[in-house]
């Protein structure tokens, strides 16, 4: 009986690092974006009013949604279906944005807003499926390690587009892209039925939005409003700090427009660490650990934004970076010791 429950164990584990490595490629394929998206609609000819607005709008369609599909998942107990058709719309939008012509900001901005709802269709079935795996190696520690190699990808992304010419950008993109198509459908046949990593509780328990949920829901919707979207960021970066090319402008060039990938990838790579000694430190402390990281990471806008030295800019990243890890893991892995297995898509759609 010991024997068939560690080999349980290991196959949930072996399920959550390949899942991982899923996340991995597709972070390549969209983070790899998300560092140039601000300088890369400038070039199309978008100015800041409509970044901006397109930034929140895809921000609203791919977290407002997540309850509408939640639902639907639930309901419908298609956690592979949901997770593989919001993963190719993911994936594929990013690589199209190299199609759109000279001022055709507007269609990327479009192609964003389907990149956005690609993940509001995936994301909740896939933390869903992740959580199954987790109930059995620890949720903290199981989300940590997802969101290590989630911010890997996130990391590799920007640095590869940093190494190849506008020219490859398709290529760059389109390679991961396909890459984690391939990975997730390997990861669907090797782990058809990922609900049985968890078991069926005795009785069904509807979901109910317990006093509990609602605080903590009220709690991070507090963090995430004080929480910037890292676009708004580079923009000021970029104008800050960036050499301007008229020659009337004498500007420092303390950051160079060619390594702003390299920024958000060291982000990232903040990220990843704060997620994985974060998600380790839930498993031992619990919701104190949200609390630290979220006291840690909350200075982050008074380096980026008031202080003008490249010292305080990379502080203030660093910074974000580890509130982007907490967002991740543990506040993730808190839904799932919150929510019954039967309704926990909903409860991730609402968390979401």
């Amino acid at each position: 009986m010991e024997n068939k429950q560690k080999r349980k164990y290991s196959q949930a584990m072996a399920f959550v690092v390949l899942f991982g490595i899923v996340s991995l490629f597709s972070d390549m394929t969209h983070e790899g974006a998300s560092s140039i998206r601000g300088a890369y609609l400038t070039l199309l000819g978008a100015s800041a009013g409509p970044i901006g607005f397109i930034s929140g709008l895809g921000e609203l369609v791919g977290y407002s949604m997540r309850y509408v599909f939640g639902k639907l998942t639930d309901k419908t107990k298609h956690y592979w279906t949901m997770t593989i058709v919001g993963y190719v719309l993911d994936v594929l939008a990013v690589p199209a944005l190299a199609l759109v012509g000279e001022h055709g900001w507007i269609w990327a901005c479009a192609l964003l807003v389907v990149q956005r709802m690609g993940k509001a269709i995936k994301k909740p079935a896939k933390d869903t499926i992740l959580s199954f795996a987790a109930s059995q190696e620890g949720v903290g520690k199981s989300f940590g390690i997802q969101e290590v190699l989630d911010q890997i990808g996130a990391f590799l992304g920007p640095v590869l587009l940093y190494l190849v010419s506008v020219i490859m950008l398709r290529m760059a993109l389109a390679i991961p892209g396909a890459i984690t198509l391939v990975l997730l459908l390997v990861t669907k046949r090797k782990f058809p039925n990922p609900e049985h990593f968890e078991p069926e509780p005795k009785e069904y328990v509807p979901f109910k939005m317990k006093k509990e949920f609602v605080l903590y829901i009220a709690g991070i919707s507090l963090f995430a409003f004080g929480f910037i979207d890292y676009s708004l960021v580079l923009m000021h970066v970029s104008r800050t700090y960036t050499h301007l090319a008229s020659g009337l402008a004498e500007t420092s060039a303390l950051v160079s427009s060619g390594s702003l990938p390299l920024l958000y990838a060291g982000a990232m790579l903040v990220d990843a660490v704060a997620a994985l000694v974060f998600g380790l430190l839930y498993d031992k402390k619990g919701v104190q650990a949200l609390v630290w990281s979220t006291v840690l990471s909350a200075p982050f806008a008074v380096f980026v934004f008031a202080c003008h030295s490249v010292g305080a800019l990379l502080a203030g990243v660093a910074l974000w970076g580890i509130g982007m890890g907490a967002q991740e893991s543990i506040l993730k892995a808190a839904v799932t010791q919150m929510v019954p297995k039967a309704s926990r898509a909903t409860g991730y759609g609402v968390f979401e």
